[in-house]
């Protein structure tokens, strides 16, 4: 996940919404819902500690997915599968609908983590904290997805429509949302999805529902390179790429809707002596406007288009040509599922009912998707706490982990509807 733009806390008032979950809370079978939580919590947490251990990097999720895949057959689901891009999906049909072919309330979480091949996943305990890389991002939201699925199928617990539960791959950076944007696009089950409910990071209180948007580039200049002396006056990339970065550093850029330029790498040349061949540069843009992102994009292309001219302008060498290349490295969309959906109202409640008080935020997370096709979907955490989350030295601590999984049980309770 990528962690909020904002947090601010929810001003929405009490409605009727209350009344409904109360009355879930009220019912014998869900008391034992919550009890198995609580009692269950040693199980979530060696789960944890074997989902983190299983590495995911990026687009080598393959062994994390296979063990997920063989948990949700082994707890019960129905049409348990992995499609083409990867991601597991199970279903628990619900009473209304026996086949599991109606409409489906999704709970996902997602299977890859950040950290490259080859990186330190084992965990260790350490006064009271684990720590391991991913364990909060997104062991933790995984390890809580299994542990409602144990809750639905060995209470057990029956809903009114049907639930389809997810573990989604490419969430991260380079992924660029692939699992879920092969969910809704691609596969027919996403068809049927009605609400969508992503389990990403810790906490309680956390409710995503503005979809943060960003789109990400490679810039990069070419030219035939040269000597340093010899060669003096042909054109230089490098030269070129610095153009380039002080038109996008100097662009302004609107506080609201609040949007932001990165240029988080910067590559190229060989040596001191040396006019290089090439120079490049990975850009962020961020913005929870389309427009803006649009009109930052297109001011991205007429900088590239720009600086090359310059360049070449200043060369001592007019048919020599400098060449500007841009690719795409990721496009996440931006939108909003309204305060006053029902999705967001009942969280707002199943969060207050639960003893928290309820953060509404903006981030980028596997909701992006569903969100930008009108979709009601929100990202919550999945309990507990982290630290140093997207470094080496991320730890992970469960206490309280249980009461925002029964908030998550609630919420989806109020969606799918508690079979009598």
């Amino acid at each position: 996940m990528a962690f909020s733009l904002f947090r601010t806390p929810s001003s929405a008032p009490s409605d009727p919404h209350t009344v409904e979950l109360e009355a879930i809370l009220k019912d014998p079978a869900v008391s034992r819902a919550f009890r198995y939580l609580e009692n269950s919590t040693r199980e979530t947490t060696r789960e944890l500690i074997t989902i983190n251990e299983i590495p995911a990097p990026p687009f080598k999720e393959q062994e994390r997915a296979q063990f997920v895949c063989q948990r949700f057959q082994e707890m019960g689901l129905q049409q348990v599968h992995q499609d083409l891009e990867g991601n597991i999906l199970g279903i628990l049909p619900g009473r209304s609908d026996p086949a599991g072919t109606g409409p489906l309330i999704a709970l996902a979480a997602h299977i890859d983590s950040v950290f490259p091949e080859g990186t330190d996943v084992s965990v260790r305990l350490e006064h009271g904290r684990f720590f391991g890389p991913g364990l909060g991002d997104n062991g933790s939201g995984l390890a809580g997805l299994l542990a409602l699925v144990r809750c639905f199928t060995q209470v057990p617990l029956s809903t009114e429509h049907s639930l389809i539960f997810v573990g989604t791959v490419g969430e991260e950076g380079p992924g660029n949302l692939r699992g879920v944007r092969h969910l809704f696009l691609q596969n027919p089950c996403g068809r049927n999805i009605t609400e969508f409910i992503a389990l990403d990071g810790p906490g309680i209180e956390r409710i995503t529902h503005q979809a943060l948007g960003s789109r990400r580039f490679e810039v990069k200049f070419e030219g035939p390179g040269g000597h340093s002396w010899g060669d003096f006056g042909i054109v230089n990339p490098v030269h070129a790429l610095g153009r380039f970065i002080y038109q996008m550093t100097s662009c302004q850029l609107p506080p609201l809707p609040r949007t932001t330029c990165t240029i988080g790498v910067i590559e190229g040349g060989t040596s001191v002596n040396t006019i290089p061949g090439w120079a490049r540069c990975e850009v962020d843009l961020r913005s929870t406007s389309e427009t803006e992102l649009d009109r930052l994009e297109g001011h991205l292309r007429t900088a590239a288009q720009l600086a090359a001219q310059e360049e070449e302008r200043a060369s001592l060498h007019a048919h020599i040509r400098l060449k500007s290349l841009i690719t795409s490295m990721g496009n996440r969309p931006s939108g909003i599922t309204p305060v006053d959906s029902r999705l967001v109202r009942l969280a707002l409640e199943a969060t207050r009912l639960r003893g928290a008080k309820p953060l509404l935020d903006c981030a980028s997370t596997d909701s992006n998707l569903p969100i930008s096709l009108g979709i009601p979907a929100i990202t919550i955490g999945a309990g507990g706490r982290c630290g140093g989350c997207h470094t080496l030295d991320e730890w992970y601590d469960p206490t309280g982990r249980e009461t925002s999984l029964q908030r998550t049980l609630l919420l989806v309770l109020g969606l799918a509807g508690l079979a009598a």
